[in-house]
């Protein structure tokens, strides 16, 4: 919606995203708002995941702390490979202007439930790490 405030970040990209694709594919243009929309979804996610796994991001620091939660860091990690290749898809069949709408709506809403559960999991890795005592691990 034009002059809508926009929510900030990665979450505000990932609810104006969702919005395009729950419009009707029949909707003038359907096609080309999605692909606006995924743009900054996709920038916002290569942020995301430089700050988590770059050489001074979240995961380092959660593992200096709490080496217990390798295992979930490395299936975030892999997350992300998988992602951005849902990413790249869901661009690959917007981008064509004769595109199988039902195909783009369906790769779109496979993409939006992959980076709600990703989303879930950090939440909880994060709280793992955190609600144990500051003393840190035993």
């Amino acid at each position: 919606m034009p002059g809508a405030p926009r929510p900030a970040g990665l979450a505000g990209d990932l609810h104006a995203f969702a919005r395009a694709v729950a419009v009707p594919a029949t909707e003038p243009c359907w096609r080309e708002r999605v692909l606006l929309r995924l743009d900054p979804v996709g920038k916002g996610f290569a942020e995301h995941v430089q700050v988590t796994e770059g050489p001074a991001g979240l995961y380092r620091e959660l593992l200096t702390h709490a080496p217990r939660l390798d295992h979930r860091v490395r299936l975030l990690t892999r997350e992300h490979t998988a992602i951005g290749a849902a990413i790249l898809a869901v661009q690959r069949v917007a981008e064509k202007p004769d595109a199988n709408l039902d195909e783009l709506r369906h790769r779109a809403a496979h993409l939006l439930r992959t980076l709600a559960r990703h989303r879930r999991r950090g939440a909880d890795l994060l709280w793992q790490a955190y609600q144990t005592d500051l003393g840190g691990e035993t």
